[in-house]
């Protein structure tokens, strides 16, 4: 499948002088599916931060050449990309000189990754749906051959006739509709449902896929619609594709 055909993956810049703990850090996100660049002084980081386009930026506290509530400072002169921002002290004050900066989200150093991992999506879903929002304000159906998906009236039609979907059903098709003909992963899926707190490993994508499929009268097998992607996710096949 040629690249084009894949929606870009969700891009990080991880900011942490702690060589290893970065390293970590970006093997598990990226196993997580995300595309994660490092710096290991503030510098550097504000440097690629303003250079690059990031859906969202882990940054630490403590940095060598300039810490992170002045890359915070400078950054946000420039851009509202969402900031995670970590900490080995934990002291509330520091908490509240982040937030009141512009953070977005505080996390200590003793966070697991699943912690970590929970703490991005709910920034990066915040972010996404302030997007959505926006677009959905213009109340412009995604239309893919004689299938509607409509957000305003919240209604899917196929070929002329209602198809009744659960609001996490929609928001998929929605998503996947908007992108048609190339493939979302399965996280960038997770953070387009509408008010969802997804596990790491949940599998209910999979499950509303399926009921899906069903109700559009697809097959997984020799699907119309909704393709799957093996190890990577879904794709809404454009008409000329099917």
């Amino acid at each position: 499948m040629p690249p084009e055909q894949f929606a870009p993956p969700i891009r990080l810049l991880l900011v942490e002088d702690d060589v290893r703990l970065c390293q970590l850090v970006k093997d598990y996100l990226e196993g997580m599916g995300y595309a994660v660049s490092m710096a290991h002084n503030g510098p550097a980081g504000l440097d690629l931060a303003l250079k690059q386009t990031f859906q969202a930026i882990i940054l630490d506290v403590m940095l060598p050449g300039m810490d992170g509530f002045e890359v915070l400072r400078r950054l946000r002169t420039h851009s509202e990309v969402p900031v995670l921002m970590l900490t080995g002290r934990g002291d509330e004050a520091d908490r509240i000189v982040g937030l009141e900066m512009g953070a977005d989200d505080y996390l200590p150093k003793t966070f697991s990754t699943r912690e970590l991992l929970a703490r991005l999506r709910a920034v990066l879903r915040r972010s996404t749906l302030t997007a959505q929002q926006a677009t959905d304000r213009r109340q412009t159906p995604a239309v893919v051959g004689d299938l509607m998906v409509d957000p305003a009236a919240h209604v899917v039609t196929l070929s002329g006739t209602e198809v009744l979907l659960t609001r996490q059903e929609f928001d998929l098709l929605l998503a996947l509709a908007r992108s048609s003909g190339r493939v979302k992963t399965r996280e960038q899926l997770l953070l387009e449902v509408a008010d969802r707190d997804f596990e790491g490993f949940d599998r209910s994508i999979d499950v509303h896929i399926s009921s899906l499929r069903k109700k559009l009268g697809d097959d997984a097998k020799a699907p119309r619609w909704i393709e799957t992607i093996r190890g990577v996710g879904y794709m809404l096949k454009r008409p000329e594709a099917s």
